[in-house]
This record gives C-alpha cells, structure tokens and sequence, in this order.
C-alpha cells in the first residue's frame, strides 16, 4: 500500500521517472510473488512424483495432490490480461529443477514411511525423468486451460 502512495505522490509532483521506477519495482515484487508460489507447488508436485516412483504404486490422495499442483502451476504462471505466460518452459523447468532437492527431502520422510534418508531414495529414482514429467504435465494443463477459455 505504501508503494502505492509514493505512486500517486510522485505522479501528482509530475516525477515521472521515480514514477517509473516504482512501477519497474512493483512488476518485479509481482513477478518474485509468482515464482515463489510456482516453486511451492512444485515442491509439492515433485514430492508426490518421487513417491510414486519410488514406491511404485498410486494413491488418489497423491493423484489429486499432483494435479492441484499442476493446475495451480498452470494458473499461476498465466498472465491474465496481457497474454502468455509468466515463465517460459526452460524457465519452469529451471523452477522444477530448483526445487527438486527440497522435494526430495521431503519425500524422505513421507515415503517408505521414513526409513531411507533423501540420498537413498534418490538412488530409487530417474530424478530428470521426473523433471520432464512435471513439466510436461504442466505443459499439458496450460494448454488445456488455453481451451477451455477458448471454448467460453
């Protein structure tokens, strides 16, 4: 909120150029805002993937977690008005990428209910096959959230 008085105040003292900083600064803070909460739901994503690998079995709870994480990824990472998307696709991946290890750990504690430390477990895992499916799984919601605005 505070920004957006300094916004008003320099507009109204005809300072453009600090004006334009602000919004510069406000876009960034916006942008970080949906990079922290595509790498959470990542986090979440690759966890449930990991275990699902590494148990080699399905549960509707971890189904539903995965795809709450990709549509949540896919709604994110849309950009409303303008069109397109937040991060490209390398950049996503760099996200999934970045949050594996975080996943992982986790995993550790959830899976095999607890028995193997992270590094173990990583060893029961292809950690880029894992990679290329939470991508691609998001891939496929952004394209299905496409179509279906589409189609309204």
């Amino acid at each position: 909120m505070e920004e957006l008085l300094m916004l008003r105040h320099y507009i109204e003292q005809k300072d453009y150029q600090n004006a334009l900083d602000l919004v510069a600064e406000l876009e960034e803070m916006s942008r970080d805002d949906k990079i922290n909460k595509i790498y959470s739901y990542a986090v979440i994503l690759l966890l449930h993937l990991i275990k699902q690998a590494a148990e080699k079995r399905l549960t509707r709870s971890w189904d539903l977690s995965i795809w709450n994480a990709v549509h949540q990824i896919a709604r994110v990472n849309k950009r409303r008005k303008s069109g397109g998307y937040y991060l490209s696709d390398s950049a996503l991946l760099e996200e999934i990428s970045g949050s594996y290890l975080l996943a992982l750990k986790r995993a550790s504690l959830e899976a095999f209910e607890g028995i193997y430390e992270s590094g173990e477990l990583d060893k029961m895992v292809d950690r880029y096959l894992l990679e290329k499916k939470a991508l691609d799984l998001i891939l496929a919601e952004q394209y299905q959230q496409s179509q279906r605005k589409r189609n309204k």
